[in-house]
């Protein structure tokens, strides 16, 4: 079993992705470790610096100029000094990760435990100086590295930008190939198919070149194949009726057993010449606007007897389609239908037409190979159902010529589901 995409873009998209993403991360673990480390912690040292300088900056100034000297640190350096003892909880290190950091810095500048608080939007740091416990409050933001947070900037922008120019590029790489797939799958044979541009990369241009070379290829000796099998079938019909009138015309002394073995031979040439010239006429025929409904419903009126049509949401619109053969279709199918089923309907829905039956069914092993000529089941092979075993194989030809989905499910109710999409 395959998991995750399967198309070609999508692979080469995710791919690009995690390659993306995983160079992104890194990226940031080495901004971590080689800059914003090293730059938090000279920062942490720096505050630590400017603390103590301050408290002992303070302690050595004379008491009426300190006044003086806080108003410029909190214009200056948004530092508030206090000399009387605040009670404030402990600082929420996780919240400030910078706190810590900068606490084991005034620890070792100290040499002596530096207590740590937070009152409102303050942090404030106790540092003991010449006899005074000073209070030194700094805004809670101060200097606060958010590494998390620059990580997910970088990473995010970074993986925009990366998979914006890999899309870019894996769009211009695949799409050709999208096309040149999507051409191949609904390549029939059909001599009216769309060349693929040749333009590109080298490599593309090669391959549509060739791809085109091929459909034209194909094209010619599939129209060569039927032009050939309709001219043969049709130069045959004029020896099968000499063949018929020397019949007619043997004397009345030959065995009547044998000229009855004669006529049911020359009958089933007539038949296998016949299908190859239906065949012959449907693989050639130009598509056409038709209303899918009441074409459906005029040819279940023409059959002997009268076929039943449920119409289930049949399309509003016309369907471009080759009525001959879609008729040829749609006949082989419910002759099928009604010589190996006991009863057998059609059902119209949207632009799918299914030919259902109540017999047997066809099981799953076969219902590949009930398309291949001259393939019958063995409970066909009575001479009261047996056939040219090409009913089917014309279906199929005629359901690849022109570009139409077949598929054989069970019946509903039992039997045969044969459903025709064009």
């Amino acid at each position: 079993m395959t998991f995750g995409p399967t198309s070609l873009l999508a692979r080469t998209i995710l791919t690009l992705a995690v390659s993306s993403l995983t160079i992104v991360a890194i990226a940031v673990a080495a901004l971590q470790s080689f800059v914003v480390d090293p730059i938090s912690e000279q920062s942490a040292d720096d505050e630590a610096a400017l603390l103590v300088l301050t408290a002992q900056t303070w302690v050595e100034l004379p008491p009426e100029a300190r006044p003086y000297f806080e108003l410029e640190l909190a214009e200056q350096h948004d530092l508030i000094v206090s000399t009387e003892e605040q009670s404030h909880p402990p600082v929420r290190y996780e919240e400030a990760p910078f706190v810590s950091m900068l606490e084991e810095k005034l620890n070792a500048r100290l040499e002596r435990p530096v207590a740590m608080a937070q009152g409102g939007d303050l942090i404030w740091a106790t540092l003991p100086m010449a006899g005074y416990s000073l209070q030194i409050g700094f805004s809670a933001t101060r200097r606060n590295v958010q590494p998390l947070y620059v990580g997910i900037v970088i990473a995010v922008l970074g993986a925009v930008v990366v998979l914006a120019t890999s899309a870019v590029i894996v769009l211009r790489v695949t799409r050709p190939l999208v096309q040149a797939a999507e051409q191949a799958d609904a390549f029939r044979g059909g001599a009216n198919f769309d060349p693929l541009p040749e333009r590109g990369p080298k490599e593309l241009v090669v391959l549509a070149r060739n791809f085109n070379t091929m459909a034209r290829e194909i094209s010619a000796l599939l129209s060569n194949r039927t032009t050939l099998l309709g001219g043969i079938s049709h130069d045959l019909k004029t020896p099968l009726t000499r063949m018929r009138l020397a019949v007619e015309l043997l004397p009345d002394t030959v065995d009547p057993q044998l000229v009855q073995r004669l006529e049911r031979n020359l009958e089933s040439m007539d038949e296998l010449i016949a299908n190859a010239l239906r065949f012959a006429r449907g693989a050639h025929e130009a598509p056409q606007p038709v209303e899918l409904a009441e074409f459906v419903k005029t040819l279940a009126a023409s059959l002997d007897p009268t076929m039943p049509v449920d119409c289930m949401a049949p399309p509003e619109d016309k369907v471009s389609v080759a009525p001959g053969a879609l008729t040829r279709v749609l006949t082989n199918l419910v002759t099928n239908a009604e010589q190996h089923g006991q009863s057998a309907r059609m059902r119209l829905q949207g632009r799918e037409i299914h030919v259902l039956d109540a017999g047997p069914g066809i099981p799953k092993a076969h219902r590949e190979a009930v398309f291949q000529p001259f393939f019958r089941l063995d409970r066909s092979r009575s001479a009261k159902t047996g056939g040219s075993g090409l009913g089917l194989a014309i279906v199929h030809q005629l359901c690849q010529t022109h570009g139409w989905r077949i598929e054989i499910t069970d019946g509903e109710g039992g039997g045969t589901d044969v459903c025709v999409a064009v």
